[in-house]
């Protein structure tokens, strides 16, 4: 591997705006970005309904006490460890089937702007991080990477969004965001998740019925 594995021994720094972002120094982390149009506001407002019953019925079968005047995100931080991972699998996984359909602009499929994704990705291979495997689908990509410092990632994000939208943007004349803000991400815990996210990567062109032109992979040498 070109990076550690999460060691729940170490210090592990939680970043908090929309969502939760958890990075550690040397630890590979697997990250999801995804264009502002790559899925339809009703399916988003279709998951917060479902992520309100998932978390109504659980509360009810472990006997917790119902409090909906809590956020959802403070709901979930109520339940334990093993509940939390089954919530987050289940939804990201509903995330990854959404935008494997491949809606909106797909402006990315286009190979000359999927091209300033890859060249972004990799600018700063090296020096302010190590790249490993990713792939540039139509709105979205996935990328395993390593940060020497773990309060570099967010700002990496940041500059990584920012730049390649700011390209696109000047080509394609699109106005407003191109990305939808703050990507996904999950530490590496295990060398069977390592190898299964490596897989995920490779095939997920595959699965979501892309031809060839139509996505950017790139695989680090063993």
């Amino acid at each position: 591997m070109f990076g550690n594995l999460l060691d729940l021994k170490a210090e592990i720094f939680n970043h908090e705006r929309m969502r939760p972002h958890w990075s550690q120094a040397g630890a590979i982390v697997f990250v999801t970005a995804r264009t502002r149009d790559s899925i339809p506001d009703s399916v988003l407002l279709r998951w917060e309904r479902e992520k309100i019953a998932w978390i109504d019925a659980l509360e009810k079968r472990i006997g917790v006490t119902l409090c909906h005047e809590l956020s959802l995100k403070d709901r979930l931080s109520r339940l334990d460890e093993q509940h939390r991972w089954t919530f987050l699998k289940h939804f990201n996984r509903e995330r990854e089937i959404e935008l494997d359909r491949c809606q909106g602009a797909c402006w990315l499929r286009k190979p000359e702007l999927a091209k300033i994704v890859a060249d972004c990705l990799l600018h700063f291979d090296g020096t302010r991080y190590h790249m490993g495997d990713f792939v540039i689908m139509p709105n979205h990509f996935h990328a395993l990477v390593v940060f020497g410092h773990p309060d570099s990632m967010e700002k990496q994000f940041d500059s990584w969004l920012h730049w390649s939208a700011t390209q696109i943007n000047r080509i394609t004349g699109i106005r407003g965001r191109f990305w939808q803000q703050e990507p996904f991400d999950h530490l590496v815990r295990s060398v069977e998740q390592y190898q299964y996210l490596r897989n995920y990567i490779a095939d997920n062109p595959k699965k979501a019925g892309l031809r060839e032109g139509e996505f950017h992979y790139r695989r680090l040498e063993d």
